[in-house]
């Protein structure tokens, strides 16, 4: 029997179509088992609070447990090589934190590439960060805080959390493009108690890890590193009034092995949008220091790929070595 060229025509692109149909409605199905959601960092720690919370969330929405499993160690790395090998399945999932763009960089012998091998999904939110001073400093604002550096060359501590982190970059990236010579102490542990007497002088920290001495006048907030003030300090103003273009902010987010079906990951996106643009759950957020932010997966690909560029270019200009 002879077919019709038309309905051979129509049968292969019926043929054709199937394999995408299938995997459409496999998107439409998941999750039919629990996700696991990998945190580089330890149990209780910001991020795996974040993660938490995220996660509970995506399990009232969707129906499944999201699983939170701590994989803490080297910066987080090895969290996030168990997501980049794992199968790109939509049922291992990163709590993809900035720390992956500063640790590109930062770490030469990485079996993985942050940029290449993890799919962006979702934005969480922004994580502001507050350069704060002793009060025994005298500098009221960041431009009298750069005319003393300056007029003080190295004698001005700069404490952080340890070479290589946030609050340690966020310094150096303000030495940079104030072109001030400040000295980097690096904690292995909190140095909160170094900066309340004085011994340390300026810290680039997390809003909420200090918000109460701000609020008792034991620490004098200059500037948050965001790019437009931020909602936890708004009579504060942000760096780049002074310095344009400085924006240094931390951010949690959820990323997933590169070749995770497109399906899977816009369907993640909207349900994650969804949780973070909820009036209580922003609440809820900015309460653990987070802003929430909705992204689509291209634009929070775009954050990443940024913010590794910017991270390297201050890496490689103080020369910093991870230890």
């Amino acid at each position: 029997m002879k077919l019709h060229r038309r309905k051979v025509l129509h049968l292969a692109a019926v043929v054709g179509a199937l394999p995408f149909a299938s995997r459409h409605v496999w998107a439409q199905a998941y999750p039919t088992r629990p996700v696991r959601i990998i945190v580089g960092f330890p149990a209780a720690v910001a991020p795996d609070i974040v993660a938490r919370v995220i996660g509970q969330a995506l399990s009232e929405r969707l129906g499944q447990q999201f699983v939170i499993e701590n994989r803490p160690g080297a910066g987080s790395n090895i969290g996030t090589e168990i997501v980049v090998r794992a199968p790109p399945d939509g049922y291992t999932l990163l709590l993809a934190v900035s720390s992956g763009a500063i640790n590109a960089t930062l770490y030469s012998n990485l079996g993985f590439n942050f940029v290449r091998d993890i799919e962006p999904v979702a934005m969480i939110g922004l994580g502001p960060f507050v350069m704060v001073v002793n009060p025994k400093l005298p500098a009221k604002t960041v431009r009298e805080f750069i005319a003393y550096a300056k007029a003080n060359p190295g004698k001005i501590n700069m404490a952080s959390q340890g070479t290589g982190l946030a609050s340690h970059l966020m310094g150096e990236l303000f030495k940079m493009m104030a072109g001030v010579n400040l000295v980097h102490v690096p904690y292995s542990g909190s140095f909160t108690v170094d900066l309340l007497s004085g011994q340390m002088q300026v810290a680039f920290v997390p809003i909420t890890n200090v918000i109460e001495y701000i609020g008792d006048g034991r620490l004098r907030p200059l500037a948050v590193t965001t790019a437009k003030r931020a909602d936890l300090l708004p009579d504060v103003p942000a760096l780049s009034e002074f310095l344009p273009g400085y924006d240094a902010t931390g951010w949690n987010g959820i990323g997933a092995p590169r070749g995770t079906p497109p399906a899977i990951v816009e369907k993640l996106n909207k349900e994650i949008n969804a949780i973070v643009l909820d009036p209580g759950m922003k609440a809820r957020f900015i309460g653990l220091g987070v802003e929430p932010l909705s992204m689509t997966p291209a634009e929070f690909g775009n954050r990443i790929a940024d913010d590794t560029e910017k991270w390297a270019k201050v890496i490689k200009f103080a020369n910093i070595k991870a230890e």
